[in-house]
C-alpha cells in the first residue's frame, strides 16, 4: 500500500478523507452533551418538587397545629391560663416549625384577646373559639424566586367553647 499520499510537502501528515467522515458520524460523547444540556431542567425540576413537598409539609403541620390549639382553647373555660395553654399547644402540636417564626391570633365569639386575663373573661359556652396560626415559606429554587412578595403559609380552625 502507497503511504506517500498521506503527508503533504512539508511533512505534515494528511487525513484521508474517509476519516473525516467517521469523525462525523462518531457518536460517542453525544450522551455527555444531551446530559449537560438537560441537567440543569431536571436538577431545578427535582429541587422545585423537594421545595414545594417541603412547604406543603408545613402547611399540613400549620394546620393540625391550629386544630389542636381551638381545641385546646375551646376546652380551657374555667381555667387561668387559656391563652398560654393555647399558644403552647399550636407551638407543641408543631415541632418541625420554628417556634418564633408561628404567629398565633387567638379570637372567641369573633373578639381577639392576647392574654390570658382577657381570654378568660370572654370564654362562654357556645360561642366560637378560633385559632389562627401562620408561618413564613420559602419558594426560591436554584436562586429563583417563585413567590417574590414572599409566601406565607395560613391555617385557621374553630371550635366551640364547652
Amino acid at each position: 500500500m502507497n503511504r506517500a499520499h498521506e503527508f503533504s510537502e512539508n511533512g505534515q501528515r494528511l487525513v484521508p478523507p474517509h476519516r473525516c467522515m467517521s469523525v462525523l458520524r462518531d457518536i460517542r460523547g453525544v450522551t455527555a452533551i444531551e446530559f449537560a444540556i438537560v441537567a440543569p431542567v431536571l436538577l431545578a425540576m427535582v429541587f422545585g418538587i423537594l421545595k414545594f413537598g417541603t412547604a406543603m409539609n408545613h402547611q399540613m403541620v400549620l394546620t393540625n397545629a391550629a386544630a389542636k390549639g381551638a381545641m385546646t382553647l375551646a376546652l380551657s373555660r374555667g381555667t387561668s391560663t387559656p391563652y398560654a395553654t393555647t399558644t403552647t399547644a399550636v407551638t407543641s402540636a408543631a415541632p418541625s416549625l420554628a417556634t418564633g417564626q408561628i404567629s398565633i391570633t387567638v379570637k372567641v365569639n369573633g373578639v381577639a384577646c392576647a392574654t390570658d386575663a382577657a381570654c378568660s373573661t370572654i370564654l362562654v359556652s357556645g360561642h366560637p373559639a378560633l385559632v389562627k396560626a401562620t408561618y413564613p415559606c420559602d419558594l426560591t429554587v436554584m436562586g429563583v424566586n417563585y413567590k417574590p412578595g414572599g409566601c406565607t403559609l395560613s391555617a385557621e380552625t374553630a371550635q366551640m367553647v364547652q
